[in-house]
This record gives C-alpha cells, structure tokens and sequence, in this order.
C-alpha cells in the first residue's frame, strides 16, 4: 500500500453522491461584498494545482447551491498547473463553461498567487493548496484583495506563523470575509450527528481516545536525491512532505485529521503531549521525516489522546479513530476519511451485539459538504472563519511533532511561544535562491536527534 487514501482524489462516484440537508439555492438572494449585481456567480481561482488544489477545485466546482466557475490558476510548476486544468477539463465536459482558464489566466513562478487573484473580483473565492510555507503571504494577499477563501489544512508549522495567522484571520473577520480550512471531517454529517451525542452525554465522560494513521511510504514524504540540474528549492516544494519547512513533515500534514477530529468530539484540546518516533528503515530517502511516531496528548481535565503514526511497507494498516467514555465507547473514524462509519456502543469492545447506534450509510461526502457549508455562509452572509480553529488543530498537531523530534515534554504554550520559525523569509523565496533548508556535504538533510538538546527541532544547516 504504496499510497493510501490521497488527500484529495476526485472520481466520478463521487459527483453522485448524495448532499445531505437542505441546499439554498440563489433564488431571491444576492451576492454579497463586492459580486457584481444579478451576476450570482462566483468565481474561483486556484493556487497550487497538485492533486489537492486540484481536489478541491472539482469540488467546488460541483456545488449545488451556487454557480460556481474557474477563471484562473496558478503554480510554480508549469507542467503541475497544466496536468490540473486537464484533468478539471475531462471532469467537465459537459460543462465546459465551469473551466474557463484561458492562457493569459495561467500563471507560473512565485508571483503568479498575486496574478491569479488579480483575475477575481471582491467577494469571490480564491482556493490556496500550496506546501503550508506560503499560506500566510497568500492569505495576506486574499485579505487585502477582498476574498473569500479556502485553504487547506495544516495551516502552520511553527509558533510565528501560528501567530501571524492568527492576526490575518483576525483582519478577515474585520472585513467580513468567509474562510474555510481543509478539516473536512468537522463537515461530515455522520460526524456531526456524533459529537452531538457525544455532548449529550451518551457515552459519558471521555477518559481516552485513541488514533492511528499507519501505512506504507508515500512518495512525496520519502525522497531520494534531488535529480541532477533541478533547482533546489522547486525539488523541496515538490516534495514538501519530506521537508519540515514546507509542510511540518507528514506528521504535520498527514496526522491533523486524526488528532483534530478526536479533540472536536472531546470539545477541547491538548495542553500537552510526549512521544516518541524513530527512522527504522529509510533506505536511501534523504528526508527529514521519522517513520514511525507514537504520542501521548493531554488535555486540562487529565484525559488522554493515544496516537500511533507510521509509515513502513509491510505493516499492519490502520487509518482508525475511537473515544472511550464512562458510560460506553464510540467509533470517530472506522477506516480512513469517508465513510466515517461512526457509531456508539454500550461496552469498550466495539462490538455489534453492545451496538447502541450508527449513522446509516450513504454518508454526504465530507469533502463536498465544506463547500457547500462555505458558499452556503457566503450567499447568506453568516459568519464564517475557520481560520482560528485550524490554528489551533495545527499547533496541537505541531506540539505532538516536537515532541517526538526532541525528546521532551512539549506543552502547548511553548509551542505557541517558540520563536524559532522555519521559513522565515518564504515571500521573497525565488527559484534559483537557496532553499530554507540545504543538504549537507554528504548530500543529506538534517533530521531530528531526540535527547539533543537544541532551541528548534532541527538544525537547519
């Protein structure tokens, strides 16, 4: 299992299925903050055209409750951007009119962001699916052009940045803006209808939760040399789950779902966390990542979250998550994303027989329902910012990888305060520049040393 469950993988299955609750349409209702008048149109742009940017894109592009339509894309790739209109075009091809990118709304290099945002008016949606490096200079720029936006998660890697988002998300609430983060799972239905019954006490308290994310390598969290006469920093961006800088490594990119999801249905988050984590079998993969991680998250009232991350071929796979309570026990995540197959039981052995209740099946694909949820907000003019929560999830997830990469007993406080930030000069970052962080003489890049003590998880030179 080479590459389990993508991200963001678009087939056309998923276009059928079907959208729970009752979806507005526009009827009767304008646009609001800025969309030109009896236009009820709202326009998309998409920065980063990897398979995630490209995900959500077909997503939002298959909203019910809008017209909703691709005017302009931008990468630093120019081949990525193209693979992504193409595959966005053959999507719709009985709508050709959602894809309407034409070459001079194209944009390639580390300035197109500006360019193709340039493309929108105030009040449409620009979607950011770049590495996490570039989400603050971004939706900086979102803000100061009047946008409504979706980023995915994480949204940080380290306490300066959590900082800085913090404040732009802050100035999106001031102009009224709508920002939705890549948590899908908070807008699964089933999900939803758990955590209500969570709260009204059907399981009781929740003393331990436990969550693993395990499988084998996935290519772009194991990279081998950087190939001869490509540039540095666009080799750390194309695979920048293998990098700390660019996207908190896989622990941070991949593991927030797990840990995000548990801590919803808790209502709280850590203060806390201690681990461990190691590199067994890297083979010839230069990257900065461990490959296995094991972490013990507290929260104030002395309950704990157990999470087991792991990416080794050969091993036993588990993409699970589940709460244990006083009064019974409840499945969060059976396998994977979606389907969730959320369900509650009376005993702690998750057993049919003790079965108390279960969400029927079909479930409402999670990763339509935020953009339905989104758009919805924009139509009616709700408040919508999910900004200041996928801070948090991001810091809490970066808390549990500090922890494993230094030994220590991380508390969520010092994560927020540490003053180390990985890429602090990441909006003047150019292609043939240095890379935040650069190999060593033997060709390989500096990897955690827990029980050594430093100021940051890493040298970074």
């Amino acid at each position: 299992m080479t590459n389990p469950l993508p991200r963001r993988q678009f087939v056309k299955t998923a276009a059928t299925t079907a959208m729970a609750g009752s979806l507005l349409q526009l009827t009767g209702h304008s646009m609001v903050h800025g969309e030109a008048p009896g236009d009820n149109e709202i326009r998309l742009a998409l920065v980063g055209c990897g398979g995630r940017g490209t995900g959500a894109a077909n997503d939002a592009l298959h909203v019910d409750n809008a017209k909703t339509k691709l005017v302009a894309m931008a990468d630093v790739s120019a081949p990525r951007l193209q693979s992504s209109i193409d595959a966005l075009s053959n999507e719709f091809t009985d709508q050709p009119e959602k894809v309407d990118v034409p070459e001079d709304h194209r944009f390639v290099g580390f300035d197109g962001y500006k360019s193709a945002m340039d493309v929108l008016r105030p009040g449409d949606i620009v979607i950011l699916t770049t590495p996490l490096a570039f989400r603050a200079p971004h939706f900086e720029y979102a803000i100061q052009r009047g946008l409504h936006v979706f980023m995915e998660k994480p949204l940080t890697a380290d306490g300066p940045t959590s900082i800085k988002m913090s404040e732009l998300a802050q100035q999106a609430d001031a102009k009224n803006l709508k920002c939705g983060v890549g948590l899908m799972v908070r807008h699964c239905r089933a999900r939803q209808e758990l955590h209500k019954r969570i709260q009204d006490g059907e399981i009781g308290d929740i003393l331990t939760m436990r969550a693993y994310r395990m499988h084998g390598p996935v290519a772009s969290a194991h990279s081998t040399a950087k190939p001869e006469g490509m540039s540095e920093v666009l080799w750390q961006i194309e695979r920048f789950h293998s990098f700390l800088w660019a996207s908190g490594g896989l622990f941070s990119d991949f593991y927030i779902h797990q840990i995000d999801e548990t801590s919803w249905m808790k209502n709280a988050w850590p203060v806390k966390a201690q681990a461990i984590g190691g590199r067994h079998y890297r083979g010839d993969y230069i990257d900065q990542n461990f490959d296995h991680y094991s972490v013990e998250y507290t929260y104030a009232d002395g309950a704990k979250l157990f999470f087991g991350g792991r990416t080794i071929i050969g091993c036993k796979n588990d993409m699970s998550s589940h709460a244990h309570g006083t009064k019974g026990s409840a499945i969060i995540s059976k396998s994977g994303h979606t389907p969730g197959n959320v369900a509650i039981f009376d005993d702690q052995l998750f057993k049919r027989r003790t079965e108390r209740w279960k969400f029927g099946q079909p479930e409402p694909n999670p990763y339509r329902m935020e953009w339905v949820d989104l758009v919805d907000a924009i139509i009616n003019d709700c408040p919508y910012n999910e900004v200041h929560r996928g801070v948090e999830a991001s810091l809490v997830t970066n808390m549990g990888r500090m922890a494993a990469h230094t030994g220590q007993e991380i508390t969520i406080e010092q994560m927020r305060n540490c003053s180390h930030e990985f890429a602090p000069n990441v909006a003047s970052l150019t292609a043939d520049g240095p890379a935040p962080v650069m190999p060593g003489e033997d060709g390989k890049y500096p990897v955690p040393e827990p029980g050594i003590l430093r100021d940051v998880e890493y040298a970074t030179s």
